[in-house]
């Protein structure tokens, strides 16, 4: 059984298989599987037990574990948000990138013609100042699958990877 403390500003409900988490800055669900865990919410608190069924005790363990992370790690982030940081680089052809809508832009890149194009996740918001691309979110999956997106989208296709270095990259200051 875990138990996890709910957050002051905080609010959390369970419905059906699904747990909703509002916090300051937005809300989340999060999905968790009834075959292997239930999840209720008591006073000031997030209750999860794993199944008792002998033949899947092990898995729904496991489940228990992951999900307990996975609700802490939401109810964090639904307070404070996730911020990952990127820089465009370019040393052959200078490139632009775009934000519209969910979709992102990247023009000029290798000095192709055709502008390579992904989307932004969830509610994810992408901002870009000069060369720095700021990602920002309430959810951890949608913020870490838009800078995936956007990592793909500018793969050297067909080159030498030591050779074309052009892209966007993550930041990490220190």
């Amino acid at each position: 059984m875990e138990k996890i403390e709910i957050p002051s500003g905080t609010q959390v409900s369970v419905d059906n298989e699904f747990v909703m988490i509002k916090g300051k800055l937005g809300s989340t669900k999060k999905k968790f599987n009834r075959k292997f865990t239930s999840v209720k919410v008591e006073g000031s608190s997030v209750i999860i037990e794993g199944s008792k069924i002998k033949s899947i005790q092990r898995r729904a363990s496991t489940a228990e574990h992951a999900f307990a992370n996975i609700l802490g790690d939401s109810m964090k982030l639904v307070n404070e948000g996730m911020e990952e940081k990127m820089k465009i680089v370019y040393a052959h052809f200078p490139m632009s990138v775009e934000v519209k809508d969910k979709e992102i832009s990247i023009k000029n890149i290798f000095g192709e013609k055709v502008p390579r194009k992904t989307s932004i996740v969830g509610d994810t918001k992408v901002e870009i100042k000069g060369q720095d691309v700021t990602v920002k979110g309430i959810d951890r999956y949608d913020v870490g699958q838009t800078v995936a997106n956007i990592r793909k989208a500018c793969a050297a296709r067909g080159n030498d990877t030591r050779v074309f270095q052009d892209g966007i990259y993550v930041f990490v200051e220190e």
